[in-house]
């Protein structure tokens, strides 16, 4: 049988500061983000399984990445918790503002990494992340291949 790739995309906006860095991204500033999730595996060939002939249900897919990622990281500030940005999240919190702390600088290449953690840890064991693809601006991406990082 052959493997098949199941890709869904996915958008939500937020906005981060990268702390020490050199460049206009130390300032607060945000981005539409679109996430490209790609999975592998053989079609279900069981015709009694209601997902017959799927890798996976893209529905079940998008709950995955929706719970995890999306409705988490959708119009939320994100900080590097171990930087003096903390002070900054923290009033923002107080102001009611949605922030969410993270162990690493939030580039779009942690972010990736990090999301990358978050679905494997969600697919059956028939299913693997094949790669993902996080886009912040119309010309720049990270990408994540499982082939790279086995």
């Amino acid at each position: 049988m052959n493997s098949i790739r199941i890709t869904k995309k996915f958008s939500f906006e937020a906005g981060h500061a990268l702390y020490g860095y050199d460049g206009k991204c130390k300032n607060l500033h945000g981005h539409s983000y679109h996430l490209y999730v790609t999975v592998i595996g053989m079609p279900i060939l069981d015709n009694t399984n209601v997902k017959f002939g799927m890798v996976i249900d893209f529905g079940d897919l998008k709950k995955i990445v929706k719970e995890d990622i999306v409705d988490v990281f959708d119009h939320t500030m994100i900080f590097n918790k171990n930087t003096p940005h903390l002070k900054l999240a923290n009033e923002l919190k107080k102001q009611g503002h949605d922030i969410i702390l993270v162990d690493y600088q939030p580039t779009t290449e942690m972010m990736i990494i990090d999301f990358a953690e978050k679905i494997k840890k969600r697919l059956s064991t028939t299913i693997k992340l094949h790669s993902l693809k996080l886009q912040e601006t119309a010309t720049s991406y990270a990408e994540w291949y499982a082939s790279d990082n086995e």
